[in-house]
C-alpha cells in the first residue's frame, strides 16, 4: 500500500490528461511526437504573463546542454490550420527559440478552451511559477468564464478554498500595486495586507524601499488603518478558541502552503497538523520541504 501511494505521488498533469503509458499503441504514437518550433503558437489564456529574462537565460542554456526533457503540452489550433496552441510549456517554447532549435518534442492531446486553462494553471501553480497576479486572474477567468466556484478551482489546483479566495482578493488592488507584484517587487503576503488600506500605493513603495517583511507590512497596513481580520472560529476541531498570536501565526504557514494548517500549543512544545485532500497536495508539501 505505501509503494502504491508513494508511486502515485508527483504525477501533476497526467491527473487531467490522462495516463499516455496506458493509451493504446496507436494513441501514443498521435500523442508524443516532436513538430517544427514554428508550428506552435502561444496559448492566449495563458495564466503565465511574464517570463523573466534571467530564468529563460538559464532554461535556454540547459536546453543547449541537455535539450529539452519534458515534452511541451499542446492541442490541435483551433484556427484551421496545422498549428499547435500551447498548453503548458510556453517558457520551454520560447527557451528552445533561443537555443537555435528547430524542433521540439510535443504531447498531443485534445483540449477544450475550459480544460486547457485548467492545465495551464496547474502546471503553473505546481511549479510556482506564477506570480500573484496572474495566478488570481487564472482564477478570476475559471469564476467568470467557466462558472466555476472557488471550492471548484481549489480542488483543481490542489489549493485550500481560503488560499483561493485570498489570492483573488489581491485583484481588488489598484494597478500600481498590482503591477509591483506581477513586477515580482511584492510578494503576494505582502499585497495581502494592504487590501483596505486608504493608501495601498505609497505603502506599497514603502514597503519597497525599506525592504520590509511580510511581518512588517502588516504592522504598517494596521497603523494606517486596516481593519483586523474577523478571527476565524477555530470550534472545528472542538478545540477552545485560540489567542491571536497563534491564529496569525496559522494564518502565516496557511499562506505560505496554499492549505490548512492548525498549530496545538502543549506546554513548551506542540503539534503543527497540516491537512491535505489528496496525494497530490502532500506532494506539493515534501517539494517544498526538501532542499532546494
Amino acid at each position: 500500500m505505501a509503494d502504491e501511494a508513494r508511486s502515485r505521488l508527483g504525477r501533476g498533469l497526467a491527473t487531467l490528461m490522462g495516463d499516455a503509458a496506458s493509451a493504446p499503441s496507436a494513441d501514443r504514437a498521435r500523442g508524443q511526437r516532436k513538430a517544427p518550433i514554428e508550428l506552435l503558437k502561444p496559448n492566449p489564456r495563458n495564466p503565465r504573463r511574464s517570463f523573466s529574462a534571467a530564468e529563460l537565460d538559464d532554461l535556454t542554456a540547459s536546453i543547449r546542454q541537455h535539450g529539452i526533457i519534458q515534452p511541451i503540452v499542446v492541442r490541435p489550433s483551433t484556427d484551421g490550420k496545422e498549428r499547435f496552441e500551447i498548453i503548458a510549456g510556453e517558457r520551454r517554447w520560447r527557451a528552445a527559440q533561443n537555443a537555435g532549435l528547430h524542433e521540439v518534442p510535443i504531447a498531443l492531446t485534445e483540449a477544450t478552451d475550459e480544460r486547457s486553462l485548467e492545465i495551464a494553471i496547474i502546471e503553473n501553480v505546481q511549479r510556482e511559477d506564477l506570480n500573484g497576479i496572474d495566478e488570481a486572474q487564472g482564477y478570476q477567468a475559471l469564476l467568470t468564464e467557466f462558472k466555476r466556484t472557488q471550492e471548484d478551482i481549489a480542488q483543481i489546483v490542489g489549493k485550500s478554498r481560503s488560499h483561493v479566495a485570498n489570492t483573488l482578493r489581491l485583484l481588488k488592488l489598484p494597478e500600481t500595486v498590482r503591477a509591483r507584484i506581477a513586477a515580482g517587487e511584492l510578494s503576494a503576503g505582502h499585497a495581502r495586507a494592504l487590501i483596505g488600506a486608504p493608501d495601498p500605493t505609497a505603502l506599497a513603495t514603502q514597503i519597497v524601499e525599506q525592504g520590509l517583511t511580510v511581518r512588517q507590512a502588516e504592522a504598517l497596513a494596521r497603523d494606517a488603518g486596516v481593519p483586523p481580520r474577523k478571527p476565524t472560529s477555530s470550534s472545528q476541531d472542538g478545540q477552545a478558541a485560540k489567542d491571536s498570536d497563534t491564529r496569525a501565526l496559522e494564518k502565516r504557514i496557511s499562506d505560505a502552503l496554499g492549505l490548512a494548517v492548525s498549530i496545538e500549543h502543549r506546554g513548551a512544545g506542540g503539534v503543527v497538523t497540516i491537512r491535505y485532500r489528496d496525494l497530490e497536495q502532500l506532494d506539493g508539501i515534501v517539494r517544498l520541504l526538501e532542499p532546494k
